[in-house]
């Protein structure tokens, strides 16, 4: 019975941990370039009884053992790589990645973060950079005269200034590709660091031979993450969370009984 309580708290707390991790995904539903993460969960270490294989006779070993095991405990948040929709904004310099990749920006303190949210914005010298004013790398300047901003999809940045007939390319978008995305590190603000688990970046061209997706201007890809989907996930946490409890009180309610024999 005092197994029972432990094992019951065990779950609970996994529980618990699942429910934050569904309302981080609910609360980001409408960042641009989130991709949910899911729980995934694996049991603790058993107590062996009669281990498997153990002798029973001279001649004749124990088929199945006797394991009781004591709980679950959550293992990874495991980063869900699938293509968000795209909504289509009309501003230029909005892109999203079609397929697999990464936007690279400049951190303040010179090193290299990666990002899914493609809503770029100029600061004051024409530099493209994110909200938060980290530059996109390599870094582009669109001139302050430009009348039109052309991305192909490809990454090429082209722009029309006032008496040329022909656009003139100012810079190419590159991509980032890493061998595990999920080992990437969240820090926020859309930002991801690369660990020694996700391994050493790989950037090309979008569209080229190394996987990467296409770049797509105009458009923004929103978080992949499916609201019912998440209720329903909600909802059956919910009812693992209130399985353990009653397992809690079936097993406080054996400690009373057993308490009571000696009055």
């Amino acid at each position: 019975m005092l197994r029972a309580l432990y094992t019951a708290a065990s779950g609970m707390t996994a529980q618990q941990l699942n429910l934050d991790n569904i309302a981080n995904n609910l609360a980001n539903s409408s960042t641009s370039g989130f991709q949910r993460r899911r729980v995934q969960f694996s049991d603790l270490v058993y107590q062996n009884l009669i281990m498997p294989g153990a002798a029973a006779t001279q001649q004749t070993t124990v088929a199945a053992g006797l394991q009781i095991g004591l709980g679950t405990k959550p293992g990874a948040t495991e980063v869900v790589q699938s293509q968000g929709d795209m909504t289509n904004t009309g501003n230029p310099l909005d892109i999203a990645i079609q397929g697999q990749g990464f936007f690279q920006v400049t951190m303040p303190d010179g090193t290299l973060a990666y990002t899914r949210a493609g809503s770029f914005h100029l600061d004051a010298q024409g530099n493209i950079v994110t909200a938060d004013g980290n530059a996109l790398q390599p870094n582009i300047t669109i001139p302050a005269d430009a009348t039109n901003v052309t991305i192909g999809s490809d990454g090429t940045v082209s722009v029309t200034q006032p008496g040329q007939t022909q656009a003139s390319q100012v810079g190419s978008i590159q991509l980032a590709l890493f061998p595990n995305p999920g080992g990437l590190n969240s820090v926020g603000n859309n930002l991801l660091l690369p660990t020694t688990a996700s391994g050493d970046p790989i950037v090309g061209t979008p569209g080229g031979s190394e996987g990467l997706g296409t770049i797509q201007q105009g458009m923004l890809e929103q978080s992949n993450v499916n609201v019912v989907d998440e209720f329903i996930q909600m909802i059956i946490a919910q009812r693992s969370y209130e399985s353990n409890s009653r397992v809690v009180t079936a097993a406080d309610q054996m400690f009373q009984d057993l308490n009571s024999l000696g009055r």
